[in-house]
């Protein structure tokens, strides 16, 4: 346990549960006996306060009163800074509304007062809690604020180095200006298919939401990223399409995605520069639109540019450079292609040498003109073109060093035969004398008249450099044209995603025309932006149906229509460009008069005239009018352009300028032709028909105005995703972050606008599940309803008073910003209540502890110190009593003697005294006694004399009131004396007592009578008891006798005891005398024994010395031996698993090969021999296995066929790969031969089938003497049967006669009797069995011979296509359709292919169409024959008829077994009669007869599967037999040994059955040649392991094709072995290409693939195999054929089965594992959830339909009972085991590494809790020893890291220990991303972190991050032999094998 001391400030730092905290004062331990509650906010302040609410704390969404509990002692707040912009600071003091100062404490411990402003009284931002900083998502911030953006900006880059956020909608991404790692194939897959929240964010997460959405909602997508120059705007867009290509599939699509990566160094190069703020400066904006295709495949791409910055051609700033390209040539001026350009140093030229920086550090402008020309070439721009183009741009730079001179102030001519001029003149091919004109006059037209005038010097310069900015332009747009050519799609586009790299807010000192172009598109941008944001917000408000107001939110469209609307900025500037004497000073005159004072957005500096300022939405921008005319005009004179045009000599220069009003401008969109997927148009960029001629004219700013529009409709018609790009500073350091300049940007990007518009309306959302966890710890168990939503809504009725803070909608609780910081610290609060009483109550508990110890130890001390004090003291009392005996003695006499005086003077004086008064107080008494006798008398009589007047006074009033009362009564009973009715009431109320009485009366009866029951019961009662006390007496008495009895058996006993002492005391005087001699013997056996022990140990000594120096010599050479031994074996394991792992990928990389081939051979046919309409048939000639198995995936190439056709062309373009090639040519050769085996196959067939037409007719005859063989062996039967039955009435009579017990008893005569009767039974059930058997196979004998014997099809297809065909007229309909379609009419069908495949088949075809009419014809005359022959046996089969009806009648007085056996027998009899009689029936309609026979085939198999039931039931009935006989002999044994030999009666012997010996099988399987099909099809290709397969022995199939196999080499048919074995293996192949995503097939598969390896190598006669054989199987071996190739190529099977069973694995399990291992709580209450944005996040609460860590279980409980039930081998179940874990481990850490919010200790806890769970498993199946715990080891360590201490260097040494399966990348990652899911838990240091990467950096590992999940172990099939005889092996009737025999 870990003690953490807090001084004086326990409320900040409790740590997490289990560390112990120790206050250090006494107001902490007063803290730790209080029992704390949440402190509930109270009532409101007055109004007065309320006039801060639109301007401090109220924004942050908290009430005043809530302020109160917020702003106390500690809380932390931010104060602004001017240096880091924001400052962190805690308050000393609790605020008080009223105050005006707050004491604060800055972290680095300084001291301040911080005013509050007395006009707003504005509060200071809060800080927001620990366990929310670092937050992925910006609007997870419960205060939303600049200063928590951007501190948790910060804390994500510098100390988590993290450099994506998200901040809602919008993805900021901070340059770290350093390669990072994440940007791998494997972080790709990792986020490919994931949602946006459910990863940390990334670029690929943004891509991957938008590929996302535009597959959903079929709508085009728009990924825009901006940002300053040097941001990183370009390497974003480049990963975005990077990922689009390799999750679409583009590989295969003639490498579009490299073509866009090779575009990019050339856009770079013509399009880049480098600036003061970046070194690769995007001059440009572009916008990349990537298309796809139906199936989202990328197929082609399109770029349009936006505002090119012409004038960095002829002018660049200081320290700054012209475009890369410029310098790149001159950097390679020195190659001999460039001779003729006639360059040279950088230096020379005017356009590259004026920002005097050429070089750029670290960059190789040779190298990357490299570079650039190798793009150019990719992208098909041709050596010629590029010289081409470099000519044009080495003619730029000479342009630029032409001078003029002046001649006067309105004339000027260049300098005669200037060299620049020369060298321009010739790399253009133009006149030099045209163009030195042109560059001093121009033209001036006039209605009338056209006049030539001279211009100035400063006109002619510009002139010149306006000429250059236009031929640059022109190129830029000319290589655009055929980028974009190079990217283009030939097939349709579907929908696209567009990827707008465009630049971002700029200001500088000096801001030109251009920066005010940029800041003008982002005004439109930005308010896009806020559009969308808002609509997003008031979609989810509305989704969850909670009220809302509108948002304020700033709307920059002011600032747009000061730009662009009528008479806006651009409008004046075009119409002062139309001025013949416009100026800048002009109009920035016109835009004073126009706007100052007018729009609150434009002001006028104070300092200057030819300036404005424009309020943007991120910053005052001041812009400089100077040049904005001249470069909004662009002004190029038409004479300069003819001469260029003219050129003759250069092809290319005219391109330039040909149709100049058709070339797209820099800002205009390539029309690709595609029709957008959007709902709204896209309106193409094209000119008018009328304005063609004057496009050149438009001013540059009306250009791009028209660019924007176009741009804005294009992303209003998409769904847009933002991505922000950040420069975190200006010197380009690593992850070093400024924050004045991050806030400058935050603020132009939009993000704060982003955070202010969340804040203004409900930033925090949780579900109710959510909030339930998080914050249950506040309720109590009464407020838990059922109703979770209820819930939440009366708790926080109860925490939070004012409503209006929080809205309930339908599935989540939206927050106001700061209320989730509220609760925050009431359930802290709440917490640290709990943990303090937790801890108070461990401290005492410890405590007492410790003082129980004290108090034991102190006693202890305290008894040994007394007891040495006792007797100390003891001996000085005993000193001492001597002394004070003699003083007693002493001072008695002294003192006996003074107090005899002084006794006899006291008595004297106190006899006086008390004499004296005695005497006064006898006088006293006297007098008080005389007083009391007076006083009594007097006092008497005066109380007489009283009682005697009021006694009189009382007698007079009483007589007085009853006289008056007398009279009143006396009046009323005069009164009622004169009336009637007195009478009636003394008659009634004597009834009434005469009714009581009699009541009475009834009472008393009642309570008699029951009186009379209770004395009757208690007699009853005292009789038994009497009789109880009775029976007591008796059992008394008796119990007396038996005590008499136990006496006298006391008595014997004692006697006996005193025999046994007697005995006793004999025997130990006789153990003495054995122990003395004992004694004796022992003593000299010592001294013996000690003797030899000295010599022996010194022969030890001395054998011990010598042993140890052996030992120590073969112990030297033993380690270094198997150091050296293991060392070897180690790099001999490893070397074989690669070597094996190499050869497995290369036997995965072959298979996919040759199924690419199947699938491109399939394609190829269905593509030749595309299905003509109208009824088709299947040649019934061909096995057809092939297209029943490849039907589902024809009809998806069918589909894909147009797509194909339309690709095919550019395919042919496609390189030629060599390695397939040749694999496909031997392929080809190994078809060649197949196509040659099989028609030598067909002729062989042909040939059976004409011997098979001359032995049809020996036929009838050989049929009739089977039939009366079979009529003889029923008949035999029957007898059998009869006498069986006589048999078992004698049984039934000597068990009725003779019912005594001794008869049936073991032994008795009756029961041998029935013992051997029961035997004779069980054997001679055997034997029917087997007669059984053999009347089945006669009965298929009989059916087959009915039916045609030499078709070439399968029985059981022939069959279902005859059952389908109802009548007769559809059979000849199929018959005359087959024959019309074999008689088309004749085509060249050798051109459909080159090798005239299709032209034999086609013949091959005819040859089988004429021999099934041959065979029909054959068949027709069978039947007719065999009809006749049926006739004449109809007679003598109803006899036998009556026969077995008669001997069914007999069968029902049998046993129930017996009587099965019988009707089975019966109904073979009865299926045989009907048969005949059916025959005889449709002897004239042989198409009835056949439905009959097919119906008869049936309900014979229906039978079969009957008898194979009955089988089962009768080797059940023989164990029980031998049981019940091995009973009975151990009983007879019993008896036997109990009955004399003259009890023995001799018993008649009855005659006994002999049973039947069973056929000795040799484990082999016959079959015919042309079955061979129909068992692959069977066995292999039909046979579902759900159905049939279930029931059967592991392996059967495996054990069945081995069988067929050994037949084979017994027969010695080499031809029949490797037919045989070359079906199997392709059956298997097609099996699982079908269905190879069925979990069940693939394990059956492998389990028999592996168990036919393990047969052939088991019987392969090797004695390394045999060993484990028994003699038995060992005479089964294989003894002709040497099968080892064979085994090759099945084990290259089985590893490509074992993958495919590991790609199905990972696709099952792929889906559960991140839900089950990381993201569901299988500890319920461990982790809280934390406050969640706006983005979804993936809560750890499992709802319905999420997997749990029970569902992975659940599933691999499925897959090991599967493969424990298909029999698999248990070390290839390891293996398979093993592959799994290892799935689990590499995706669960892959996704810890990538996701923030599961980087917690409580996290850990769950991820260690469910690998226990893991390893349980494994140990309930006994599978720890397969090595798939060890797969988990990287996942378990980084759930320890998570968990450990990390804080000291001792720490830092423990994780380098202990996470040695990790490699150094993810330890760090872990460490960056942990995050405290609650304040107890603590952030890692960066320091700490350091420390980590010092200790590990010379630690060889791999520098991935992520695992490999696609890593697939190799595998090996250790030989498995089978302990399974092979003659015991029966086939089920299921597998429709019977045409295969046992041999």
């Amino acid at each position: 346990m870990t003690s953490v001391v807090l001084l004086g400030k326990p409320e900040r730092e409790i740590p997490k549960l289990p560390y112990e905290i120790v206050y250090t004062n006494t107001r902490d331990m007063e803290i730790c006996s209080m029992e704390i509650e949440p402190i509930l906010p109270g009532k409101k302040i007055p109004t007065a306060s309320e006039s801060a609410e639109n301007l401090c704390c109220w924004r942050y969404g908290m009430e005043i009163d809530v302020l109160e509990y917020m702003y106390v002692k500690y809380a932390r707040v931010w104060i602004p800074d001017p240096e880091e912009v924001w400052k962190s600071a805690e308050l000393l003091k609790d605020y008080k509304p009223g105050d005006k100062v707050l004491q604060l404490r800055l972290e680095e411990g300084k001291d301040l007062e911080y005013s509050l402003d007395p006009k707003t009284k504005e509060l200071p931002p809060l800080r927001n809690p620990d366990i929310l900083v670092g937050e992925n998502d910006l609007t997870a911030l419960s205060y939303l604020h600049e200063p928590a953006v951007l501190h948790n900006l910060k804390v994500r880059f510098i100390d988590s180095k993290l450099i994506y956020t998200y901040c809602g909608i919008v993805l900021v991404a901070i340059n770290p200006y350093e390669q990072l790692p994440i940007y791998g194939e494997d972080i790709i897959n990792a986020y490919s298919g994931q949602n946006m929240g459910d990863m940390d964010p990334h670029i690929f997460a943004v891509a991957e939401e938008a590929y996302k959405q535009m597959a959903r909602d079929e709508r085009n997508q728009s990924i825009i990223v901006s940002g300053e120059s040097g941001a990183g705007k370009t390497v974003s867009a480049k990963y975005a399409m990077r990922y689009f290509a390799t999750v679409s599939g583009s590989a295969s699509e003639a490498n579009v995605e490299e073509k866009v990566l090779a575009s990019n160094p050339i856009m770079e190069s013509i399009g880049n520069a480098k600036t003061t703020r970046n070194d690769n400066s995007s001059r440009f904006g572009k916008y990349i639109e990537i298309g796809f295709d139906k199936r989202y495949r990328i197929i082609g791409a399109n770029m349009r540019t936006y505002l090119l910055e012409k004038s960095r051609v002829v002018f660049q700033a200081e320290e700054e450079r012209n475009y890369h390209i410029f310098y790149q040539l001159c950097a390679s001026a020195a190659l001999p292609e460039f001779k003729t350009l006639r360059l040279g140093s950088a230096n020379y030229f005017h356009y590259t040498k004026q920002g005097g920086s050429p070089v750029i550090d670290g960059v190789d402008d040779a190298k990357e003109m490299v570079n650039t020309r190798q793009a150019c070439t990719l992208l098909g721009i041709s050596d010629s073109y590029q010289m081409g183009i470099f000519r044009i741009l080495a003619g730029i730079l000479h342009l630029g060093n032409v001078e003029f001179a002046s001649r006067d102030s309105d004339s000027c001519t260049v300098p005669p035969k200037h060299e620049p001029l020369i060298i321009f003149c010739d790399l253009m091919g133009v006149e030099y004398e045209e163009m030195a004109h042109w560059l001093c006059h121009r033209k001036l037209a006039t209605a009338t008249e056209t006049y030539i005038k001279p211009i100035s010097k400063l006109h002619a310069i510009n002139a010149r450099d306006a000429l250059a900015k236009h031929i640059y332009a022109n190129l830029f747009n000319w290589i655009v044209d055929h980028v974009n050519k190079a990217l283009h799609a030939t097939v349709k586009q579907h929908s696209f995603i567009g990827v707008l790299d465009i630049y971002g807010f700029e200001t500088f000192e000096i801001n030109s025309f251009e920066q005010f172009c940029i800041n003008y598109a982002n005004e439109k941008l930005q308010q896009q932006f806020n559009m969308h944001v808002f609509k997003l917000e008031q979609e989810e408000y509305m989704k969850e149906q909670i009220p809302w107001t509108l948002i304020d939110f700033y709307d920059n469209q002011p600032c747009i229509n000061l730009i662009e609307a009528k008479m806006g900025i651009l409008d004046l500037l075009d119409e002062e460009c139309k001025m013949p004497k416009g100026s800048d000073d002009s109009w920035a005159q016109k835009l004073y008069n126009t706007h100052l004072n007018k729009c609150t957005l434009f002001e006028k500096p104070r300092l200057s005239n030819k300036a404005f300022i424009i309020k943007h939405f991120a910053d005052k921008v001041e812009y400089q009018c100077e040049g904005f005319l001249e470069k909004n005009k662009d002004t190029v004179y038409e004479e300069q352009i003819k001469v260029l045009k003219s050129s003759k000599k250069f092809k290319l220069l005219p391109e330039l300028f040909q149709d100049e009003e058709k070339v797209l401008s820099p800002t205009s969109a390539t029309p690709s032709g595609r029709v957008p997927l959007s709902r709204m148009p896209i309106k193409p960029a094209k000119a008018r028909p009328g304005q063609a001629s004057k496009e050149h004219k438009k001013t540059v700013g009306h250009q791009f105005r028209n660019s924007l529009h176009l741009l804005m409709e294009t992303l209003n018609a998409t769904t847009p995703h933002y991505v922000r790009c950040i420069k975190p500073n200006d010197f380009k350091f690593p992850f070093t972050f400024d924050e004045k300049r991050a806030v400058q940007q935050l603020r132009a990007c939009g993000v704060l606008e982003t955070i202010r518009i969340s804040a203004a309306g409900f930033p925090s959302r949780w579900t109710y599940q959510e909030f339930f966890s998080r914050y249950r710890v506040l309720m109590k168990q009464r407020d838990v309803l059922g109703d979770r939503k209820q819930t939440c809504k009366n708790v926080l009725e109860k925490l939070i008073q004012d409503k209006d803070k929080y809205q309930f909608g339908k599935t989540k609780i939206f927050f106001r910003a700061g209320q989730v910081a509220y609760l925050e610290k009431i359930r802290a609060d709440k917490l640290r209540a709990a943990c303090i009483r937790i801890q108070k109550t461990i401290r005492g508990w410890l405590m007492r502890k410790k003082y129980v110890r004290m108090r034991k130890a102190a006693i202890t001390i305290q008894r040994h110190v007394r007891g040495y004090q006792a007797r100390c003291y003891a001996k000085f009392l005993r000193r001492t009593r001597a002394a004070i005996t003699i003083q007693k003695f002493q001072r008695m006499y002294v003192v006996r003697k003074r107090y005899q005086c002084m006794r006899d003077a006291t008595i004297a004086l106190q006899a006086l005294l008390r004499g004296y008064m005695v005497r006064n107080k006898y006088q006293m008494m006297l007098r008080e006694h005389k007083s009391v006798v007076i006083q009594k008398h007097v006092r008497g009589w005066l109380a007489r004399r009283r009682y005697g007047r009021t006694l009189r006074a009382i007698v007079y009033l009483q007589c007085c009131y009853r006289r008056m009362m007398a009279k009143r009564e006396l009046k009323k009973l005069k009164i009622e004396a004169r009336s009637v009715e007195r009478y009636k009431k003394l008659h009634i109320g004597l009834e009434n007592k005469i009714m009581q009485l009699q009541r009475k009366i009834d009472e008393q009866n009642k309570e008699y009578k029951s009186l009379l029951e209770k004395m009757s019961s208690l007699e009853i009662t005292y009789s038994t008891e009497t009789e109880k006390l009775r029976s007591d007496v008796e059992r008394l008495r008796m119990s007396e006798e038996e005590a008499k009895n136990a006496t006298n058996r006391v008595i014997s006993l004692q006697e006996e005891i005193a025999k046994l002492r007697r005995e006793l005391h004999q025997t130990q005087s006789e153990k003495k005398s054995i122990e003395e001699w004992a004694d004796k013997y022992k003593h000299e056996t010592e001294q013996l024994v000690s003797e030899l022990k000295e010599q022996n140990s010194l022969l030890k000594t001395e054998k011990e010395e010598l042993n140890r120096r052996i030992h120590d010599q073969a112990r030297e050479i033993t380690e270094s031996m198997e150091k050296k031994l293991v060392e070897e074996t180690k790099q001999l394991e490893l070397d074989l698993n690669d070597e094996r792992l190499r050869y497995q990928n290369l036997l995965n990389e072959f298979s996919r090969l040759e199924e690419r081939y199947d699938d491109l051979k399939d394609e190829m046919n269905l593509m030749v021999s595309i299905p003509k309409p109208g009824h088709k048939r299947t040649d019934s000639t061909h096995s057809s296995n092939e297209s029943e198995y490849t039907f589902s995936s024809e009809i998806t190439e069918a589909e894909d066929l147009p797509l194909r056709m339309e690709q095919e062309p550019s395919e042919k373009k496609a390189p030629l790969d060599m390695s397939l090639f040749l694999k496909l040519q031997k392929r080809v050769s190994e078809l060649e031969q197949e196509k040659q085996s099989l028609q030598d196959e067909l002729d062989r067939k042909e040939e059976q089938a004409l011997r098979a037409k001359a032995k049809e007719e020996e036929r009838p005859p050989i049929r009739g003497a089977e039939l009366e063989y079979e009529s003889l062996k029923r008949q035999e039967l029957e007898s059998e049967n009869k006498k069986l039955k006589n048999e078992l009435n004698e049984l039934q009579k000597a068990l009725t006669e003779t019912r005594a017990p001794e008869v049936t008893a073991p032994g008795a005569p009756a029961y041998r009797v029935l013992l051997d009767q029961l035997t004779s039974v069980s054997e001679e059930l055997e034997v029917r069995k087997e007669e059984v058997l053999i009347l089945r196979s006669q009965l298929v004998s009989q059916k087959e011979a009915i039916q045609p014997k030499n078709t070439m099809t399968d029985a059981t297809i022939l069959l279902e296509d005859v059952q389908k065909m109802k009548d007769k007229g559809e059979i000849a309909q199929a018959y005359i359709g087959l024959k019309e379609t074999n008689r088309q009419s004749p085509q060249d069908y050798h051109m459909l292919n080159e090798d005239g495949e299709l032209w034999l088949a086609y013949e091959g075809l005819k040859q089988a169409n004429r021999l099934l009419e041959s065979q029909l014809q054959s068949q027709k005359k069978s039947h007719e024959n065999e009809l006749e022959s049926l006739r004449g046996e109809i007679q003598g089969l109803k006899e036998e008829n009556n026969r077995q009806q008669q001997l069914l009648a007999q069968n029902l007085q049998l046993p129930p077994e017996a009587r099965i056996e019988a009707s089975l027998q019966h109904e073979i009899t009865r299926l045989t009669n009907e048969n005949l009689f059916f025959e005889e029936l449709y002897a004239d309609d042989p198409k009835k007869y056949q439905l009959y026979r097919i119906s008869l085939y049936k309900r014979m198999i229906d039978l079969m599967e009957q008898l194979e039931k009955q089988d089962k039931t009768v080797r059940k009935l023989k164990k029980q037999l031998k049981v019940f006989a091995k009973k009975i002999g151990e009983l007879e044994v019993g008896q036997m040994e109990n009955i004399s030999p003259g009890q023995i009666i001799d018993e008649p012997i009855r005659p006994v059955n002999i049973p039947r010996k069973e056929k000795d099988f040799q484990g082999m399987l016959e079959y015919k040649k042309e079955d061979e099909q129909k068992l692959v099809k069977n066995l292999i290709l039909e046979l579902k392991p759900r159905g049939v397969a279930v029931n059967l022995i592991p392996g059967l199939p495996a054990y069945i094709l081995f069988m067929c196999v050994r037949h084979a080499d017994y027969l010695n048919d080499d031809q029949k072995v490797r037919s045989l074995l070359t079906s199997t293996i392709n059956g298997i192949k097609k099996v699982l290409k079908k269905r190879g995503d069925d979990f069940e097939t693939v394990s059956f598969w492998l389990s028999n693939t592996c168990r036919f390896l393990h047969c052939l190598k088991q019987y392969s006669g090797e004695e390394g195999f045999m060993k484990h054989n028994t003699p038995r199987q060992n005479e089964h071996c294989l003894t002709n054929f040497d099968l080892a190739e064979y085994r090759q190529v099945l084990s290259d099977l089985a590893i490509q089965i074992y993958q495919q069973l590991v790609r199905v694995l990972e696709n099952i399990l792929q889906p559960m594992i991140v839900s089950g291992m990381l993201e569901h709580e299988t500890i319920q209450g461990v982790s809280g959830v934390k406050p969640t944005g706006l983005r979804k996040r993936t809560s750890s609460i499992a709802d319905e339909g999420t997997y749990t860590l029970d569902s992975i279980i659940r599933q691999l409980n499925s897959f090991h009972s599967v493969m424990c039930q298909h029999g698999m081998d248990p070390e290839l179940i390891k293996q398979v085991v093993k592959q799994m874990f290892y799935i689990i481990g590499a995706v669960t850490l892959n996704n810890l590494l990538l996701r923030k919010d599961m980087c917690s200790w409580s996290k850990g806890m769950q991820i260690r809790y469910n690998v226990s769970q893991l390893e349980e498993w494994l140990r309930d199946k006994n599978l720890m020893n397969s090595g798939a715990k060890e797969t988990l080891e990287p996942l378990i360590q980084a759930a320890q890291l998570l968990q450990v201490k990390k804080k000291t260097d001792e720490d830092a040494e423990a994780i380098c220990s202990m996470c040695n399966a990790l490699t150094t990348a993810q330890i760090v990652k872990v460490l960056n991303l942990y995050t405290p899911v609650n304040e107890f838990e603590e952030r890692v240091l960066v320091s700490f972190i350091r420390t980590i990467q010092v200790r590990l950096r010379d630690r060889k590992d791999s520098p991935q991050l992520l695992m490999d999940a696609k890593h697939i172990f190799p595998v090996t099939f250790p030989f498995n032999p089978s302990s399974l005889a092979l003659e015991t092996i029966q086939i089920p009737a299921s597998l429709g094998l019977g045409f295969i025999s046992r041999v």
